[in-house]
């Protein structure tokens, strides 16, 4: 192989493999097979509430020293170092009745397209800042943070600031938990009104959003 071939493909490895190593005192947390996690978002219609869950939440979140890794440790409020990349596939997506079976295909594809899935098929996450603002008040509750970040849906970046509750488990695990409320044309999404129905049912501009994300710490 030409030897400044060997050093770019050498060079193009490591800078690949940079962002999978946590920082020196800096812990690094990924999901992995096994663990349970769930993105819904509910909303409502002229005819009905609606709701769609997907149960693939990919990413990372890294934390600094600061960052209370077992559970009951102390900490005090304030601003905690992190980062984290979290993403959704929206093709993960589905609608689902209450009790929790497949609702509608249609719907699905209705979703898919004003997501712009085949130009944007992810909606992600960039953590900007985190706040700890209550720490537990017994064992086993879960410590109190203030999330700042970028959320992108249908290529629109919006900032937005929500709870979040992480629960420190066993086995270097984190359950992070989370509810924020957005506006779907904030993200340039016009609230579906299908013509199957001569455009009489009407989707709510307000969605909430709701997450679960069990990750591991390496």
């Amino acid at each position: 192989m030409n030897k400044h071939l060997l050093i770019k493909s050498a060079s193009l490895l490591l800078l690949l493999a940079l962002p999978l190593q946590a920082a020196e005192g800096w812990t690094r947390f990924a999901p992995k097979p096994g663990l349970k996690s769930k993105v819904r978002i509910e909303g409502t219609s002229t005819i009905h509430d609606w709701q769609v869950e997907s149960p693939l939440v990919g990413g990372y979140l890294e934390v600094g020293p600061g960052f209370p890794l077992q559970a009951g440790a102390e900490a005090k409020p304030g601003k905690v170092e992190a980062k984290a990349e979290v993403f959704i596939p929206v093709g993960s997506l589905k609608s689902l009745k209450k009790d929790g079976t497949p609702y509608s295909t249609a719907m699905d594809d209705i979703m898919y397209d004003k997501l712009l899935k085949a130009t944007h098929p992810r909606i992600q996450y960039r953590l900007s800042e985190l706040t700890l603002k209550e720490a537990p008040k017994k064992a086993g509750d879960p410590y109190t943070f203030e999330a700042v970040g970028d959320l992108v849906v249908a290529g629109v970046t919006n900032k937005i600031t929500m709870p979040a509750q992480v629960a420190v488990l066993p086995d270097k695990k984190l359950k992070i938990t989370g509810t924020v409320n957005v506006k779907m044309t904030d993200f340039k999404i016009e609230p579906p009104a299908p013509k199957i129905a001569l455009g009489l049912i009407k989707t709510g501009d307000d969605v909430k959003l709701l997450f679960d994300w069990e990750i591991v710490g390496s």
